[in-house]
């Protein structure tokens, strides 16, 4: 039996109405409008917001935490991650720092059931939007101090995901659709039950936090298979360099680096990642239109959110009062242009007002390939 054919029965299976969630994440209203623009696939406002996702648990142990920090060591700065040479202990409990929830909470999913191009099918439209590229996402931090936040205690927390909206943009047959993937993640207690997990943490308003340590979004556009005519057009155009979005404002601290082919392979093992895309430089070439392989938009974001991160550390230790590190409370970021394996990579950011950076990451052409903006604590005066 073909991967095709047993990923599709996998979406069937999930889209299933007999186990549509407690708490449905809310539909996206359609207008007369999209129905006659999309009639072909209006059916996806619907169908995908409905799926039910399976709960995703993970024990926060620190070794994960400890293989991202190793894989990031040689490519960052002194002390911008922990160096320690062997795995920490768990004792005394360390929060689990910002970008690095992202090497925890990946659906563990048979090889048999992955689709053709190395990715999983829990949020795919299905044929024929068979190509997926991250468009970008938020992270919020519950602030609440009685929320319990995400711990490297080794205890066991919880990721309940769902399809926040979807979205079809372009004319009919070039069509590219947009689904908002929520993530919210909290600790698991001993009396929680699946029913019980969902109708805690799920809200029908996504700035709800319910009892979320944590909420991410993260936007995946999909998109059908490149004609020959496309493919040597993005071929073209990837070997020019794309016209590009320049940076508005210099950076007042950055960063650059030279993400190599072992950096996106153990990326891709610590989130449990097969997309091709970012493995298989054959496959970027030849189906997607790519010079090289492709750096991971969440790879990306762990870099600009780590440099900032230090930053801020570096703000607090040279504060008169030696002040705790200032905290992240937020981050919203658009992965605007690729970035490519072997190139260099710039990380820039600089502070907007206090309490508010704008951090990205420029290509070597000097473009803005990843955008975003952080919100902070305000350091004291």
């Amino acid at each position: 039996m073909s991967s095709r054919t047993l990923s599709t029965r996998l979406m069937r299976r999930l889209a299933s109405p007999s186990i549509l969630l407690p708490s449905s994440p809310a539909r996206t209203v359609t207008t007369p409008l999209q129905q006659r623009r999309h009639n072909s696939h209006s059916h996806l406002y619907s169908e995908l917001p409905q799926r039910h996702i399976p709960l995703i648990y993970d024990d926060l142990a620190p070794l994960n935490a400890h293989r991202l920090s190793v894989s990031l060591r040689s490519f960052l700065p002194a002390g911008w991650v922990d160096e320690s040479k062997t795995l920490p202990d768990k004792s005394p409990e360390k929060d689990l720092p910002p970008p690095y929830h992202l090497v925890y909470f990946n659906p563990t999913i048979s090889s048999e059931e992955l689709l053709p191009d190395g990715t999983d099918p829990l949020q795919s439209p299905g044929p024929p939007f068979v190509r997926r590229m991250w468009a970008g996402g938020y992270l919020r931090f519950n602030l609440n101090p009685e929320v319990d936040g995400l711990k490297l205690d080794g205890e066991r927390y919880v990721c309940m995901e769902g399809i926040r909206n979807v979205q079809i943009k372009g004319k009919e047959g070039d069509e590219k659709v947009f689904v908002g993937i929520e993530r919210r993640m909290a600790p698991v207690s001993q009396s929680d039950n699946e029913d019980s997990i969902r109708e805690r943490l799920w809200r029908d308003q996504e700035e709800d936090f319910g009892e979320a340590a944590l909420i991410e979004r993260r936007n995946i556009v999909f998109m059908r298979e490149r004609t020959p005519e496309q493919l040597k057009a993005a071929a073209a155009a990837s070997r020019a360099g794309e016209k590009m979005l320049k940076p508005q404002h210099p950076p007042s601290f950055t960063h650059t680096l030279h993400p190599t082919p072992s950096l996106l392979f153990r990326y891709s093992a610590l989130t449990f990642n097969a997309h091709s895309i970012h493995l298989d430089p054959h496959y970027c070439r030849t189906i997607e239109g790519h010079r090289n392989l492709l750096v991971h938009g969440p790879l990306s974001f762990t870099l600009l959110v780590t440099m900032l991160q230090q930053h801020l550390q570096s703000q607090s230790q040279n504060r008169e009062d030696g002040g705790s590190g200032l905290r992240i409370h937020s981050v919203d970021y658009r992965n605007l242009a690729p970035l490519y394996a072997e190139e260099p990579l710039k990380l820039c950011g600089r502070e907007v007002e206090p309490g508010k950076y704008e951090i990205w990451a420029e290509t070597p052409e000097g473009g803005v390939a990843v955008r975003g903006i952080a919100k902070t604590d305000v350091p004291a005066a």
